[in-house]
């Protein structure tokens, strides 16, 4: 299934959605995310999610599956942003906004806070996680999770709580806790 993803879970369960063949576009792994939303409880009623580094959006999808009621996805490459919107198109999806913008411009202009935060930037680019973290807390609501996925285990920041911790592969992957 070369350049799709499958919704694992929740009422789109099944669903194919399929992005751009782009250098370093990395959809995180069904296994990943599967453990990711066992973290999270599997359901994310009444919560608002943001996507941040949404690439193939596949997290965004998983979270609108799963009862979020409103997801942001935000990425910087047009492509990428045009296949989520066709995405959401296809499969019926209004409650998911889709943004092309570097992700702290977003941060900076958004004043929307948010219940869950995916993170998930490229790879070969590690100085913007750091970036994203100076202003992320302005946006989180008190006891916000938040999962990001690295190269390389991060160190958790002031105000920020670890919950779990795992390693796929070459991909390490946390769920922290935002703590006003």
């Amino acid at each position: 299934m070369a350049n799709a993803v499958r919704i694992i879970g929740g009422d789109l369960r099944g669903r194919i959605l399929h992005f751009p063949d782009l250098k370093g576009l990395r959809p995180t792994p069904d296994r990943v995310r599967e453990t990711l939303f066992n973290w999270l409880g599997q359901r994310l009623d009444d919560l608002v999610c943001l996507d941040l580094f949404a690439g193939s959006a596949a997290l965004a999808f998983e979270a609108v599956s799963r009862g979020a009621t409103r997801v942001d996805a935000v990425d910087l490459n047009t492509k990428v942003c045009a296949s989520a919107e066709e995405n959401c198109r296809k499969t019926g999806i209004e409650n998911m906004t889709v943004t092309c913008s570097e992700a702290t411009h977003f941060l900076r202009q958004n004043k929307q806070s948010y219940d869950v935060v995916f993170l998930d930037p490229p790879f070969a680019e590690n100085s913007l996680m750091e970036d994203v973290l100076e202003i992320l807390p302005r946006h989180l609501s008190n006891g916000c999770r938040i999962y990001l996925e690295s190269a390389q285990s991060l160190e958790v920041p002031k105000d920020f709580k670890s919950l779990r911790i795992a390693k796929a592969g070459r991909v390490h992957f946390a769920l922290w806790e935002f703590q006003r």
